[in-house]
């Protein structure tokens, strides 16, 4: 069962820019995407393009500055660290959080021996780019209740990467969690299988970091960390389980390239298998590169699209047993004490919602009535009030069969699309907007975001490549 999510077979993350489209138009922002043989630059966080260009304003010498500009201008725009080692799965602290601050993650997954660190080539004060294979290679890879996805990227323009390989797949590591508290034999044989080929992939490459994360499923199930174990000796890499908040940050710095300069405020929303992540961020004030350092309040809801649908069925779902997972949802919110903090901004036009999942990429997709699930024409659309009434309330009249038939939902989504999409109305509800952005990027991208700037690959690198 592949996966029509962020980053299966995209080679690139869009870059966001200008002022949203008409309604149920897709922004000429929201990236180019598709075609694995010429893969191009994306952004994997918040660009900000105005940079210093370090080394054109030093002293000229010999009497001679109109060479020695010329010289310097040519310079290489990567920043290397050649006395880095070769380490992967760093783990990232948190926004404002010290290095010292907490326990040393362990190295999710070590290349042999025989793989070496990417070696910088000799400046020529060219200005052709470096080749691809000598660019610090980054891997992310999110096993959640649902799906498997690995992005494995490499850095371009400052804040930017380019993604040269990726995988995803519908593994429902989370099936019958709910019920029994435990993961599945079956559930884990499909992801372990799942697994093997993210591990093949990255043993292909000579990765600088990699971080490999497991989310909800893992966190709660009582066999969870002896799965874990198996999936070590089996596949040969090494996930860490990460908190709910950080697994609400990650979304956030996967996102930042879709939130645009002239916005106040935000409400993302990450509606996962087993649980949904949501992050109020306030921009009034002075706006930093990271969009996770404007987070003002968050929670992490224990409810996904796999654990809502399984409590109240997904196939056959009436209009009254929707408006039960509603408020089921509603319910949980209400207990969230810091859903209030953007109060003052809800009325304002620079206000809106940001939802990265299946569910906002699937209605989306329904929304434009695609033959075919298109990442190019979803990633970055904005979508209106009224234009995501019609699109729940289409879902919502639809049997399963006519689910089933839909190329952007398929017989991998029909059961879980409504429970998604009641626990997006609950979160409409709270946080009324006029306006919607699609983002079918999330945690992987957070990731890469985070290891990139964490080891300075952009560092002193002016604008980067063009």
């Amino acid at each position: 069962m592949e996966d029509h999510e962020a980053g299966a077979g995209a080679p690139e993350v869009g870059v966001s820019r200008g002022s949203p489209p008409p309604s149920g138009q897709a922004s000429p922002s929201a990236g180019r995407y598709g075609r694995q043989v010429q893969p191009r630059s994306g952004n994997g966080q918040a660009g900000d393009t105005s940079h210093d260009h370090k080394g054109k304003n030093g002293p000229h010498q010999n009497g001679k500055p109109k060479k020695r500009r010329k010289r310097r201008r040519g310079r290489k725009v990567f920043a290397r660290d050649e006395a880095r080692p070769l380490a992967v799965g760093a783990s990232v602290p948190a926004a404002g959080e010290t290095p010292a601050a907490r326990p040393p993650q362990p190295a999710a997954y070590v290349p042999p021996p025989s793989a070496p660190a990417t070696s910088p080539r000799p400046g020529q004060g060219a200005r052709t780019p470096p080749p691809l294979q000598e660019l610090p290679v980054f891997a992310a890879l999110d096993l959640g209740t649902n799906n498997c996805r690995l992005l494995v990227a490499v850095p371009t323009r400052h804040g930017q990467f380019r993604v040269i390989d990726a995988f995803s797949r519908i593994v429902r590591l989370g099936e019958g969690l709910t019920a029994n508290g435990r993961l599945g034999e079956a559930a884990m044989d499909r992801a372990v299988e799942a697994l093997k080929i993210c591990g093949d992939k990255l043993r292909n490459r000579k990765v600088r970091k990699a971080r490999l994360i497991a989310t909800e499923a893992c966190r709660t199930a009582a066999n969870g960390v002896e799965f874990l174990e198996r999936v070590e000796r089996e596949a040969g890499l090494k996930l860490e389980i990460i908190d709910r908040q950080t697994e609400a940050r990650l979304a956030v710095s996967g996102c930042g390239s879709l939130v645009e300069r002239d916005t106040q405020g935000v409400v993302l929303f990450d509606i996962g298998g087993g649980s949904s992540e949501i992050a109020l961020i306030d921009l009034t004030g002075q706006r930093s590169p990271r969009l996770a350092n404007h987070i003002v309040s968050w929670t992490s809801l224990p409810v996904g699209v796999v654990s809502l649908a399984e409590r109240f069925g997904g196939r056959t779902v009436t209009r009254e047993i929707f408006g039960a997972m509603v408020e089921d949802v509603a319910m949980r919110l209400r207990a969230f004490d810091g859903r209030d903090r953007l109060s003052h901004l809800l009325s304002s036009p620079k206000f809106h919602l940001l939802g990265t999942s299946g569910t906002v990429t699937t209605l989306a997709g329904v929304h434009l009535d695609l033959e075919r699930y298109d990442r190019r024409r979803v990633d970055g659309l904005w979508m209106d009030r009224d234009s995501v009434d019609r699109m729940v309330e289409k879902l919502v009249g639809w049997d399963f069969q006519q689910r089933v038939a839909n190329p952007c939902i398929g017989a991998d989504r029909a059961d879980l699309v409504l429970a998604g999409c009641a626990i997006l109305e609950a979160i409409r509800a709270v946080w009324p907007s006029e306006r919607l952005r699609v983002a079918d990027r999330g945690l992987r991208e957070g990731i890469l975001s985070e290891l990139m700037a964490d080891d300075g690959v952009w560092r002193n690198s002016g604008r980067g490549r063009q």
